[in-house]
């Protein structure tokens, strides 16, 4: 598979993402075989990337309909994620004063927004990244360290529309999403998904996320 990115230069781990990524060696993910990149009126780079096999287990980045995934695939998703939780990066998909600006944005000074507990995350954890019947995983361009939670916070924020796979998505991560450092993440994750929602993106999804905001601010 190759992937043409023709976005203005930005600079920066975006676009060294996918690449980097390469150190998570035995994980279901694309693999980048080669990279080229030259300059137009533009920087452009393209990527040689191994196929996934499998489709999207949704074609928008929310879930809008069940999804009939086994039980290994779940058990995968979990590996997944505490694998790219426990390795050390130097790149950043979220700091301090990113997590503070968007929880100041949405909820004021109802939150505080100090995030104590830092992993690594894929950061773009939805379901058009997510591949069944075998697991797989797509679109490493914005892994980096976040707040501990991330991960699974967004995919359960995506998954808000079919509550059922909400349950699953929440009893999976549990550990993590139950705890303050979890329920900061969700808000974090929250307030820029409502943002997104109110730009159009998945206007049928603000309502869940406004629902999900209130009970975590009722705990």
């Amino acid at each position: 598979m190759s992937s043409r990115r023709t976005k203005q230069w930005i600079g920066g781990d975006f676009w060294t993402g996918n690449l980097d990524a390469n150190v998570f060696a035995d994980l279901a993910k694309p693999r980048v075989l080669n990279v080229f990149e030259w300059e137009e009126w533009r920087q452009q780079r393209a990527e040689v990337m191994t196929r996934m096999p499998g489709s999207p287990c949704s074609p928008t980045d929310a879930l809008r309909a069940e999804v009939a995934l086994s039980d290994q695939w779940w058990t995968e998703l979990r590996r997944t994620i505490d694998t790219v939780a426990a390795t050390p990066t130097h790149r950043i998909n979220a700091d301090q004063d990113k997590v503070t600006e968007r929880i100041r944005r949405w909820f004021g000074n109802e939150v505080d927004p100090t995030v104590t507990e830092w992993e690594t995350a894929h950061g773009d954890l939805h379901w058009a990244n997510l591949f069944r019947p075998r697991f797989g995983l797509l679109d490493w361009e914005l892994w980096g360290s976040g707040p501990r939670g991330t991960d699974a916070a967004t995919l359960l924020c995506y998954s808000l529309l079919v509550p059922a796979v909400a349950e699953r998505v929440h009893a999976l991560f549990a550990d993590v999403l139950d705890t303050p450092a979890g329920r900061l993440a969700q808000l974090y994750v929250l307030a820029r998904l409502r943002r997104r929602a109110d730009t159009g993106d998945y206007p049928d999804l603000a309502e869940p996320l406004d629902r999900h905001a209130q009970a975590l601010l009722c705990l």
